[in-house]
């Protein structure tokens, strides 16, 4: 039976690496990550997780250490932010083109100059394009749930992939929060011990993993990649079910919030998401049309849901919380817009940008969001595609 606890939202993500029963975690510390490797090491420290503790040089080597365990067959854990997320970006390339599933959680936090360890995406964002499955979670309960499910998903031999689970710096690692934890007997009827794949590494099957990739084979190998990514939604769908049947938790690529009937959607990912339905609920009261779609999976990009969500919607507001220097408006912004290129119907799609540096982001900042998009509604012209929310006169 689930028990209801209270629990930092970093540790929620520890407790679930530890019910997973992983067999290697490889750690750097971190602000704000530290402490769900900290309390990893506790759990190995004191025997409640029989486990490999590495203790590693730097990121870089965290995921390198995991990429190595993973091809062997173990089931592998990290975790890290920031700049720790930007020093071990070029292993992000490997571990996912050689189709390891691995499980990390990333605590966002903004990416320098100037040094901050403050939250926002701008670190996932910029490794968007890894090849990794990646999550967003907006509380302790999201976070313990998707590293579970991150670990199904991921050792799924159709998907074969790693995952990233990402939630707001000291927003929601830092906040202690309620929640329904499972017991090690309901996790192993969901995720029992990773199968060591037939094409592990073992001395008595040498094999090469990746050589050299000549130009006759390299667009090959990427959209067998790409593929692999997008289909791994069905299984993610498959999981999720699986886990709602048997947890009374069901999850979605979106969640929807009094959608029924908004002629305005605000879209945004991760911990705001919860300011953000007490603004629509102000708005609400007001007898304004507007809802709020809260985008879960990011990759593979949920298109089809996403346009079945806004069907009857006439402006969608886009909030990011990272920006694309001297592009057209923050990542989310401008991947939404690419999706929508094409629809003969759809709604006027605006950007805004917010929280950046870990700037609060308010109740009246998406009622401004709202009132904005009356404006669009209306049919008068904003100056920008995308708009800076919170710049100081």
């Amino acid at each position: 039976m689930a028990k209801r606890i209270a629990i930092e939202c970093a540790h929620a993500a520890s407790l679930a690496a530890k019910l997973a029963n992983v067999d290697v975690i490889a750690a750097y510390p971190i602000t704000p990550q530290t402490h769900i490797v900290e309390k990893l090491s506790e759990y190995v420290a004191n025997g409640e997780l029989d486990a490999e503790y590495i203790n590693v040089e730097s990121e870089h080597s965290a995921m390198s250490a995991c990429i190595g365990a993973s091809a062997v067959g173990a089931r592998c854990f990290t975790a890290t932010a920031g700049q720790g997320l930007a020093l071990m970006h070029e292993m992000l390339f490997i571990a996912a083109g050689n189709r390891l599933p691995i499980v990390m959680t990333v605590a966002n936090r903004c990416l320098s100059p100037n040094l901050s360890i403050w939250g926002d995406q701008s670190d996932i964002m910029a490794s968007r394009d890894c090849g990794w499955i990646m999550f967003f979670a907006e509380n302790a309960q999201e976070i313990f749930d998707l590293v579970l499910q991150a670990f199904k998903i991921a050792e799924d031999e159709r998907v074969l992939l790693p995952v990233a689970i990402n939630f707001d710096g000291f927003y929601v690692t830092h906040v202690i929060e309620s929640l329904e934890a499972l017991d090690q007997e309901e996790v192993n009827k969901f995720l029992p011990p990773r199968k060591i794949p037939p094409h592990a590494l073992h001395p008595d099957h040498p094999t090469t993993w990746g050589p050299i990739g000549l130009p006759d084979i390299q667009t090959e190998l990427k959209k067998q990649h790409d593929e692999a990514l997008r289909n791994s939604k069905n299984v993610i769908k498959e999981v999720w079910k699986e886990f709602g049947d048997l947890f009374g938790r069901y999850y979605e690529a979106l969640e929807l919030y009094r959608m029924e009937d908004a002629e305005i959607a605000i879209l945004l990912m991760g911990g705001s998401c919860g300011t953000a339905r007490v603004a629509v609920d102000k708005l609400r009261e007001k007898n304004e049309k507007v809802g709020l779609i809260k985008l879960r999976l990011f990759r593979p990009f949920p298109s089809e849901e996403l346009f079945e969500a806004t069907k009857n919607v006439k402006v969608l507001a886009v909030i990011d919380k990272s920006i694309s220097i001297g592009g057209v408006g923050g990542p989310l912004f401008t991947e939404v817009r690419a999706a929508f290129y094409d629809l003969e119907v759809r709604p006027k799609i605006i950007g805004f940008i917010a929280g950046l540096g870990g700037r609060d982001v308010k109740v009246e900042d998406f009622v401004n969001v709202a009132e904005k998009s009356k404006k669009v509604l209306a049919g008068e012209k904003i100056e920008k595609d995308f708009m800076f929310l919170q710049v100081r006169e």
